[in-house]
């Protein structure tokens, strides 16, 4: 068993980096739960705060990344949605519970401006105690709370994929499997696009059921028509960003309705007649609220699904898997497990 030890986001001398300092152990307050983090792992937000490109500033000292999960070890005297022993996790935004979402829950983000889950404890607030599936390992529960959620509610809000509808997911990172996955588990066909056979081979055995590998076909927009008759696509999950939104909008059905997701450096928009001759709608969202993720929860329980697993770091190799996540192209999710 590792000695109790935190990492914090440091950035005294210039960029940002990773330092670590013993952590005692945390007595909870009247509403709020304290977990032994089992696994945590990272998204691009993670590299983005660590760059300082993040939209919303680390808070200095800060304990990195929003995903993980751990067992409860102690509870506020006034806790009732957790109790010693649970595995749990924690939704992104700390009070985002349902409903539409504020400025002031984007204020509230762990390993952002709420000290994370790169450490031995993590002391959550109550209201945003999520149980996970019991049949995913640690590590794969770890990965559930960014792109596990924003991916699900791409697809099931305010309108959600229906049986037998087509679904385009555009790119292979983390949140782009998880919504390979989630169209399977809604019932949907299945059009991806990503940038090489090897990732496209993978993406196949994932559940896809057409790849469109965009190096050998620039144009992927004319190859989704043609898959859907030249009618297009009924839902858009861009998890690229602006490179490939007006591509994006040339695959939609009529009445199309496409999502990007996450937090995206600045660029300069499209040029030219983006919308063409489509009618659509075109949202960006962030992540998702805790009913949001309790509903993607009973979904992965019923259907037994398990997140993909690009590569797993022990706890002291923690600045490894940012490296990795960053160079190392991973497909599906980079892991840091506390033993």
């Amino acid at each position: 068993m590792i000695s109790a030890v935190a990492y914090h986001l440091d950035s005294t001398h210039g960029a940002a980096g990773l330092t670590t300092a013993p952590q005692p152990t945390p007595e909870p307050g009247s509403h709020q739960v304290v977990i032994r983090v089992l696994a945590a792992s990272l998204n691009r937000r993670d590299l983005m705060l660590l760059d300082g490109t993040y939209p919303l500033p680390a808070a200095p000292g800060i304990v990195p990344l929003s995903d993980g999960v751990g067992e409860v070890i102690a509870v506020g005297d006034k806790v009732s949605r957790a109790a010693v022993g649970d595995r749990v996790t924690a939704t992104y935004f700390v009070r985002w519970i349902d409903g539409p979402q504020r400025q002031s829950h984007v204020l509230e983000q762990y390993g952002a401006t709420y000290h994370g889950m790169l450490a031995t404890y993590a002391v959550l607030e109550e209201d945003s105690v999520v149980h996970v599936p019991g049949h995913l390992t640690d590590v794969e529960a770890a990965t559930l709370t960014c792109a596990g959620v924003v991916a699900w509610a791409a697809l099931t809000a305010p309108l959600p994929v229906l049986p037998g509808e087509t679904v385009l997911i555009v790119g292979s990172g983390a949140v782009a499997l998880f919504g390979v996955q989630h169209a399977k588990m809604l019932g949907a066909e299945v059009v991806s696009v990503t940038s090489n056979e090897g990732k496209a081979e993978r993406l196949r055995k994932l559940g896809a059921d057409e790849v469109i590998d965009r190096s050998r076909t620039p144009d992927w927009e004319r190859a989704v028509l043609d898959r859907t008759g030249g009618d297009g696509v009924e839902h858009v999950l861009d998890a690229v960003g602006l490179p490939t939104l007006a591509r994006s909008v040339r695959s939609g059905a009529y009445n199309a309705r496409i999502t990007m997701v996450g937090a995206m450096p600045a660029e300069d928009a499209p040029t030219g007649n983006l919308f063409g001759t489509s009618y659509l709608s075109i949202r960006r969202i962030a992540v998702g609220s805790r009913a949001d993720f309790e509903a993607m929860n009973r979904s992965i329980t019923e259907h037994r699904m398990r997140p993909v697993i690009d590569q797993v770091f022990p706890f002291d190799e923690a600045e490894a898997a940012y490296h990795h996540l960053r160079t190392g192209d991973p497909f599906g999710k980079v892991v840091v497990e506390l033993l």
